[in-house]
């Protein structure tokens, strides 16, 4: 899976600080069977491998879980891996996942990431588009990020009839728009 090494370092290097909110978190992140209002459906739910790879306490980041799937759409696959717990810096997690997604010599940015408002409200994302080079193959990945002080979430789409998509061809606004309602979908209370 694209992301789920790229994530292992995302929150829990965060700079220190307390425990989150003082009461606790409030939300957890889920693994839904459809996302972007029915327009991907689950094709594998990578909860397990993800969990194994993020550790569950870091210098922000603490009692950590991790959930993740892999979605399609036609030609299309998204990825969503999330982490829900105590998140000490919301802005440094952000910042922190898009270095750990960049951290593979492979990875190069293609489009610099910037905050976006999606038209759904629900607050900002951070979204850019790199490139991975992958077995000789330049593949293009949208990628949107946020987070609060419960939940830390990455979501990055590919389309395999067009890997070598041109980075500067996607419309950032839109993903951020489909990001809000992943978010929406995904971003449950606790309890």
């Amino acid at each position: 899976m694209l992301l789920v090494g790229s994530v292992a370092s995302v929150a829990l290097s965060a700079g220190g600080g307390s425990h989150g909110g003082s009461d606790g978190p409030k939300y957890k992140v889920t693994v839904p069977q459809a996302l972007a209002g029915g327009e991907y459906t689950l094709a594998k739910d990578i909860s397990q491998q993800a969990d194994a790879q993020v550790p569950h306490d870091g210098a922000g980041a603490h009692d950590i879980k991790s959930v993740g799937g892999q979605y399609t759409s036609g030609t299309k696959v998204l990825a969503m891996i999330g982490l829900y717990g105590s998140i000490d810096d919301p802005d440094v997690a952000v910042d922190h996942t898009i270095r750990g997604m960049k951290n593979s010599g492979s990875t190069e940015v293609a489009v610099p990431e910037k905050e976006f408002t999606p038209k759904g409200g629900g607050g900002p994302v951070t979204c850019g588009v790199d490139v991975r080079r992958t077995a000789g193959q330049k593949i293009t990945m949208p990628f949107c990020v946020w987070a609060d002080s419960s939940t830390n979430v990455s979501v990055v789409e590919t389309d395999t009839a067009d890997l070598a998509k041109d980075p500067q061809s996607v419309d950032l606004q839109e993903f951020a728009d489909k990001t809000a309602k992943v978010r929406t979908e995904v971003k449950k209370p606790l309890g």
